[in-house]
């Protein structure tokens, strides 16, 4: 028993402590007092109790003299700063990507500067160093390449759908931060831009949307991620789905497509890219390789004797690292984006035969309004010929899908073999077509579909304000009576009439 005397005290009692003291006592057994009469013995006993509310640190104690627990007096101990939000991983990655660049060229032009001053006998005795102990250097690389190696396979991940093993440094979580910062950047970008909500355009994509999100919620990351969609007013023939589930449709894209089939195929697309997280796997790649290609970039301008010859070299390396790394990455992405997109519009009941279809009304768009053909190797994303053969050989299997998913039956009609034959008697009309000097040369526009003249296969039960039933339902068919006229829009047909003028036939593709 530890024995503390204290003359000429009659009554003792506990008083607030400071932090650091609180904190000894904490770990040493409580004390309890038991008054004499000339002084005061403190012997170690349990019922002693601190406690503390996140600023305020308490003693409660219970003594011989008073049975029942008394508390002292608190006072505040703790004082903690605000909330600082710390950046994104991933965007922090990217304002230090310029500086990384900017290091290693000012530490391989401080190389090759250290090197030309040398005199010629230090520059030889460095070389006979380096010649001398080049098993070392080798065996030292060789353990980094290994090291290197082993940390990018502890950062392998599997693919959600389509099980694909992929290299993934920036975590998922991180990446829906940076996703948060790039969906407020675009709503700020569009706010002038956005279709209202009862605007038909905006109501038939979130049907759609929702559908699909309703008929593929066996998948988790599509059941985690909140769909919200935003119609853009803009000509682009563009769609785009950030990893948080912010769908970004311009206008442009709903005048190209011909049907909601179409639009189930291209919104199935844009969602496979969220749910994959092929931004964050495209990310993680760039990351990967602009780091290695620092030690290339640094040696460029450690080699080359003069500046202007290292800056063609970095913008060699460059685009060779673009060629060779990135952009096949990004078509091998596209191409993933469009298999996983068709199961989930086959899943929706939709008819994935319009895919194919879409991409060939893409590549005759492009001839007739003068785009640029780009070698695919140039690009990152598949040509149109390229993108409608491998869905062409990808429609099997999606039917299969779509039919074990209880889906009414397809029309006996393909549009693909409706959409080829229609195209031949556009040519033939074309050809048949006299010309009226520099005015009949000129190229006729493209039709362009409006919300007033979207198909009729776009029923009003797409269409309807209210909210969708609770079991997923197939995306409506098209009834017997117009099965041959209401599953696409309307395109112009010319043919020949009186005249020399032209007719206006309907098309269907889908």
């Amino acid at each position: 028993m530890v024995l503390l005397t204290f003359s000429l005290i009659r009554s003792a009692r506990f008083c607030s402590r400071p932090v650091n003291l609180t904190r000894n006592l904490l770990q040493k057994p409580p004390i309890t007092c038991k008054r004499t009469t000339q002084s005061v013995y403190l012997r170690a006993a349990p019922p002693v109790s601190f406690y503390t509310n996140g600023r305020t640190v308490c003693l409660r104690t219970t003594s011989l003299l008073h049975p029942a627990p008394v508390l002292t007096r608190c006072r505040l101990h703790f004082h903690t700063s605000a909330h600082v939000r710390a950046l994104p991983m991933p965007l922090l990655w990217l304002l230090l990507k310029p500086l990384q660049k900017l290091t290693a060229i000012i530490l391989g032009r401080s190389i090759r500067k250290w090197w030309v001053a040398l005199p010629a006998n230090r520059r030889q005795l460095m070389r006979e160093w380096a010649w001398q102990r080049r098993w070392y250097l080798a065996a030292g690389a060789g353990v980094t390449m290994v090291i290197v190696v082993l940390l990018l396979l502890t950062h392998l991940d599997e693919s959600p759908v389509t099980g694909r093993t992929r290299l993934l440094v920036v975590g998922r979580e991180k990446y829906m931060e940076l996703a948060a910062l790039m969906s407020e950047a675009y709503m700020e970008e569009f706010k002038e831009l956005m279709v209202p909500a009862s605007d038909p355009r905006q109501q038939a994509v979130e049907m759609v949307v929702q559908h699909m999100v309703k008929r593929n919620e066996d998948i988790p990351e599509v059941c985690d991620v909140h769909w919200t969609v935003h119609v853009v007013q803009s000509p682009d023939v563009n769609a785009f789905v950030l990893p948080n589930g912010k769908v970004f449709m311009f206008t442009g894209m709903l005048e190209a497509v011909a049907d909601v089939h179409q639009l189930a195929v291209i919104l199935g697309h844009e969602m496979a890219h969220a749910l994959l997280g092929h931004g964050a796997e495209q990310a993680s790649l760039s990351h990967v390789v602009d780091l290695l290609s620092l030690i290339l970039l640094m040696a460029i301008w450690a080699v080359c004797p003069q500046d202007s010859l290292a800056l063609l070299g970095q913008w060699v390396q460059k685009k060779v690292t673009e060629l060779m790394f990135d952009r096949p990455y990004s078509r091998k992405l596209e191409a993933e984006a469009d298999e996983v997109g068709l199961q989930l519009a086959a899943k929706a009941c939709a008819d994935v035969r319009a895919g194919p279809v879409f991409w060939q009304q893409m590549e005759i768009r492009d001839q007739l309004t003068g785009e640029p053909d780009l070698p695919e190797w140039l690009s990152t994303h598949p040509s149109h010929r390229n993108r409608y053969t491998q869905m062409d050989r990808l429609i099997p299997q999606a039917l299969e899908l779509r039919e074990s998913c209880v889906c009414p039956a397809l029309p006996a009609t393909d549009p693909r073999a409706v959409f080829s034959q229609s195209v031949k008697v556009l040519l033939e009309n074309a050809k048949n077509q006299p010309r009226g000097g520099p005015e009949g040369a000129q190229k006729r526009p493209l039709p362009r579909i409006t919300a007033s003249s979207l198909p009729s296969g776009l029923s009003a039960a797409l269409l309807a304000p209210t909210a969708p039933p609770a079991c997923p339902a197939p995306l409506p068919p098209a009834s017997t009576e117009d099965s041959q006229e209401s599953k696409v829009s309307e395109v112009d047909v010319p043919a020949p009439a009186e005249g020399g003028g032209s007719m206006q036939g309907r098309q269907s593709t889908s």
